[in-house]
């Protein structure tokens, strides 16, 4: 079908490069109409009645924004949007008049042939279709419908979230979305994270229209995508309520992932799990990472995070527990000064950031393993060095297993392979200090930093330090710091 086009916008070298770049597409045309400015383009609009209207959003002031936006609603155009300003205020300004693209300048050719050929395709699909442009969206359904508790409507509809792996495609998503035919479609609104598609509350095909859909996407794109369906059918809930349920359902995807679509009728609870190892859990890590124990640690990750079943516990915990453990390979790793390493260093802020943000747990788990299998290497690397010298390794593994309440000068001498006599006066001769004497230290290094750095009691404090009993803890910590451990948290958060 041959389309009117109406193009507007105040620079004349934009218009007329808009216009030339059209008129040599291979898109269908019947005419093209150009407007130099907002009042022109309503004259020229309401004359005209265009079926594709290309216009400036940064022509349109507040005070005619209403206005416009009624015109567009009663018209229903095919509408694509320019702006010199790339804010979130003129993507929302687009969302809102529920455009098909919204191109920032300096234009890219190809986005722009893109964005045509999508609009014409769209007339085309709309002619055949039907004679009357459908928006997609309702008069009586709208965002209010979705954010406000207390809004309802004059019918029952279904959600389907759809949401990208990448939120910069979301914008290419919701094109997407809008062009694709969905049958029963209610409405498609467009969210920073994610779209969502109402449907009538009659249609029954709807995850197998998602599921088509799904599959056309992932020919085209490579982002993948994932989809809940809330077919709840409970005419009492508001879509308010839908949507908040379909988003919460969403985050699942961090345990099931993404290339699926999931079905529910209610919501959800998450579960609940301790965040933080337990000090038999920072036992077990001292000694895989001391013993540099790959398969253990993969066996110990395989077991605790991918095995969750249903109820699954809040993502939020398991990021913080995930950090609990990282928090164990970067004492191991400073055992051996790993963190001077720039490139080891690196990929430790990289782990932090997959912990905190990476959308599948998966994902995170494989990187923590590999992370570990590096800095193995490294420890290996580091511990060749030390081999020459029986103190520095030996102190190192004081380090790494301080918080065993009954490490002894044997211990270590037996690790460093030096008698146990011999090995303290190596230690006394190079550091002045006996071996009770730089284990206390360290000790005491470790109980500082939980009492300035955790909330945690001091009953658990002197346990993670290496002392089973909490009274004989104080004596020490008072003895070697000057105040007890109480004082000193106290002082330290004044």
């Amino acid at each position: 079908m041959e389309g009117k086009w109406l193009i507007a916008d105040r620079d004349l070298n934009e218009r007329e490069g808009l216009k030339w770049l059209l008129k040599t597409s291979s898109i269908p045309v019947s005419d093209i109409i150009i407007a130099s400015n907002y009042q022109e383009f309503i004259v020229l609009f309401e004359k005209e009645i265009p079926d594709i209207v290309l216009l400036e959003l940064d022509m349109i002031s507040k005070e005619v924004w209403s206005a416009f936006r009624e015109l567009m609603q009663i018209y229903d155009p095919i509408l694509l949007l320019t702006s010199a300003e790339a804010t979130f205020e003129k993507a929302r300004l687009a969302i809102d008049m529920q455009a098909m693209d919204l191109m920032i300048k300096p234009f890219s050719t190809t986005k722009v042939k893109s964005a045509f050929q999508k609009a014409s395709r769209r007339l085309n699909s709309n002619f055949y279709t039907n004679s009357i442009h459908h928006p997609h969206s309702h008069k009586d359904i709208s965002y209010e419908g979705l954010f406000l508790s207390q809004e309802t409507t004059s019918e029952n509809v279904k959600i389907a979230a759809f949401q990208t792996e990448s939120v910069d495609m979301v914008p290419t998503l919701y094109s997407y979305i809008m062009e694709y035919p969905f049958i029963d479609n209610r409405g498609v609104f467009a969210l920073s994270d994610m779209v969502v598609l109402l449907f009538k509350d009659n249609c029954h095909n709807i995850t197998e229209q998602c599921q088509k859909a799904m599959r056309k996407w992932e020919e085209e794109y490579s982002d993948p995508l994932a989809i809940v369906v809330h077919k709840g059918t409970s005419s009492a809930m508001t879509l308010n309520q839908k949507y908040l349920q379909t988003k919460k359902m969403l985050e699942f995807t961090y345990y099931k992932g993404y290339r699926q679509v999931v079905e529910l009728e209610f919501s959800p609870d998450w579960g609940h799990i301790d965040p933080f190892l337990t000090p038999p859990e920072q036992r077990e890590w001292v000694d895989m990472l001391t013993n540099l124990d790959l398969e253990k640690i993969k066996t110990w990750l395989y077991d605790e995070f991918l095995q969750l079943h249903d109820p699954y516990p809040d993502p939020g915990l398991v990021r913080i527990r995930l950090t609990s453990i990282l928090a164990q390979i970067r004492r191991f790793m400073k055992t051996y000064n790993l963190n001077d390493n720039p490139s080891l260093e690196q990929d430790y802020r990289y782990i932090f950031n997959s912990i905190l943000y990476d959308t599948v747990l998966y994902r995170t788990v494989q990187n923590l393993i590999l992370f570990s299998q590096k800095i193995f290497i490294g420890a290996e690397t580091s511990m060749q060095n030390l081999k020459q010298d029986p103190i520095e390794l030996g102190i190192s593994y004081m380090r790494a297993n301080f918080s065993n309440s009954s490490l002894r000068l044997e211990d270590v001498a037996q690790n460093v392979d030096r008698n146990p006599s011999y090995f303290s006066h190596l230690l006394i001769t190079k550091t002045g200090s006996s071996f009770t004497e730089m284990l206390a230290s360290i000790r005491m290094k470790e109980a500082k930093r939980l009492l300035i750095e955790t909330r945690k009691p001091i009953k658990e404090i002197s346990i993670l330090a290496g002392y089973q009993n909490a009274n004989y803890f104080s004596r020490m910590f008072k003895e070697i710091i000057g105040v007890t451990p109480r004082d000193f948290r106290m002082q330290k958060s004044d």
